[in-house]
């Protein structure tokens, strides 16, 4: 929620400050260390000396009123909610709306009984769709109160990059300096460059296009006409849009968009439906667009080092033949539940993001051999027990987590022949099998499984083996049962004894009576 100081390096720096600029209600010996509630960043007013300027700051921090007042709100409503919690609460809108239109139209078309007048009747359906509107309102604030919360952070992620772009703005007029224009004259001369590339490439129909390090910040949009490109690399530049006319590339197989400005990819690129590799990492992407699901054809995505949150609710519905799957580098929180249903995934990296747990159904990637989940921190607390059904894991990276056990069927990853588990808190297995290697961990581990395997059993042999506890009297009570049984079968079918019913005869004189 506070801002990043990697990404906003004046606004946190502005307002880590502003706690010494505005009076503290009074309170019992503060320490140095709760002089500021905001985290401060790196040490900048080495490279930007006028900050140290009180009066610079100062109107600095009257600049920013807005993102205080806003972030004081945000504390106190709550986190962003997960986007596939944003797409259940859109799902689940959508469906209150369509069960009180089926309700509703229940309510006309139900025919008045004839012992009820027609006012009569009126003033009853009137009321009963007005009880059914007041009970879908009630459910539709609660899942309103999920989109507003989403909206509202997204609104203050928006109010963040502008007080950045504001303070950068009053700190260069401070500065009283200019500069820029060669920089602008060299990116027009690259661009033209660029259209003479692009149309030679228009002209002889070519497969592949290198436009890799040449400092674009702009991309014409007649590339979108080059229909026959296959390859196309446009990494290591200072692009901060991919225009939408990159559907026109109807047969690429190869986007290499990496190391560059962009932080949101075009709708479109969901129409690549040939797109095999896509490479977009190193940008300042917060979200990939839900359309990326379309490209079915995707063996390999890498997104790593941007400033997601979350991966679209779908991914792992929509792209069957996913192999590789790159997200390290990240804020990601939760893995979509879809994931689990990536069957042809065979390398997931999502190191150093900020991962609470894994999807219970995690097991179902039967496929994966290779998985980094290290340096998640004091967030990867546990794995679940399906853990164990990823048969083809081989390589493992555990590292830098706050894990204190491995689930019970870790034993079961008999293909494992690397694990990395340093810096966690594990106390099982103990340090002591820990430090003996991968060998003794699944030793350990698959024991362990063992024993619990046996116990189960045990304990299910002993259920069994309680109803012989009394036995005679189990014994006696069915022998009771079979002679009463026998006795009474035995009475009712003794023709001429005193005791028996009735025959037909006597019933038919009985009826005559």
């Amino acid at each position: 929620m506070d801002p990043n100081p990697g990404t906003f390096p004046l606004l946190s720096y502005i307002m880590s400050r502003l706690p010494s600029l505005t009076p503290r209600p009074a309170a019992p010996a503060p320490s140095d260390s709760d002089q500021f509630d905001i985290e401060q960043p790196p040490e900048i007013v080495g490279q930007m000396p006028h900050l140290a300027d009180p009066e610079l700051v100062a109107s600095m921090g009257r600049a920013v009123a807005q993102v205080t007042q806003a972030r004081s709100v945000l504390t106190l409503i709550g986190e962003r909610p997960t986007h596939e919690e944003v797409d259940n609460a859109r799902a689940k809108l959508a469906d209150v709306e369509a069960q009180l239109s089926r309700e509703l139209e229940e309510i006309v078309l139900q025919a008045r009984p004839a012992e009820i007048e027609i006012q009569g009747w009126r003033a009853q359906q009137a009321e009963r769709e007005r009880e059914c509107r007041e009970r879908a309102e009630t459910e539709r604030r609660v899942w309103r109160s999920v989109l507003q919360l989403d909206e509202m952070h997204e609104a203050y992620e928006k109010l963040l990059k502008d007080a950045e772009k504001r303070l950068v703005k009053m700190y260069e007029s401070k500065e009283d300096g200019g500069g820029g224009d060669a920089d602008l004259a060299y990116g027009e001369e690259v661009n033209e460059e660029v259209v003479g590339i692009l149309q030679e490439a228009y002209g002889k129909g070519m497969e592949r296009i290198d436009l890799s390090g040449r400092q674009l910040k702009l991309l014409p949009e007649a590339f979108g006409r080059i229909s026959g490109l296959l390859v196309f690399d446009l990494s290591t530049n200072q692009l901060s849009a991919i225009p939408d006319s990159i559907a026109g590339l109807q047969n690429l197989e190869e986007l290499n968009l990496s190391s560059n400005l962009l932080e949101s990819l075009p709708d479109s690129i969901g129409l690549l439906q040939k797109l095999k590799l896509l490479n977009v990492s190193g940008n300042k992407l917060t979200a990939l667009p839900d359309s990326i699901c379309q490209c079915r054809s995707l063996v390999e995505l890498d997104v790593s080092f941007n400033n997601l949150s979350y991966l679209p609710t779908n991914i792992g519905y929509e792209l069957p033949n996913l192999q590789k799957l790159m997200i390290h580098l990240n804020k990601i929180r939760s893995f979509p539940s879809s994931i689990c249903e990536l069957k042809s995934l065979h390398y997931l990296d999502a190191h150093f993001n900020e991962l609470h747990g894994l999807p219970i159904a995690i097991g179902r990637l039967t496929n994966l051999e290779v998985l980094n989940l290290s340096s998640n921190f004091s967030d990867l607390k546990e794995l679940p027990e399906t853990f164990g059904d990823l048969a083809n894991l081989r390589e493992l990276d555990l590292s830098n987590n706050q894990i204190h056990a491995l689930p019970d069927t870790f034993g079961r990853l008999d293909n494992l022949i690397k694990l990395n588990l340093e810096q966690n808190p594990l106390e099982l297995p103990p340090m002591e099998i820990v430090n003996q290697g991968l060998e003794a961990i699944k030793t350990f581990m698959a024991k362990r499984w063992l024993d619990i395997l046996l116990e189960e059993e045990r304990k299910s042999n002993q259920e069994m083996q309680e109803p012989e506890q009394g036995g005679w009297l189990t014994r006696s009570t069915f022998w009771l049962k079979n002679v009463s049984g026998n006795v009474i079968g035995y009475i009712g079918t003794t023709v001429g004894s005193p005791m028996s019913p009735k025959s037909p005869r006597d019933a038919y004189l009985d009826q005559q009576l």
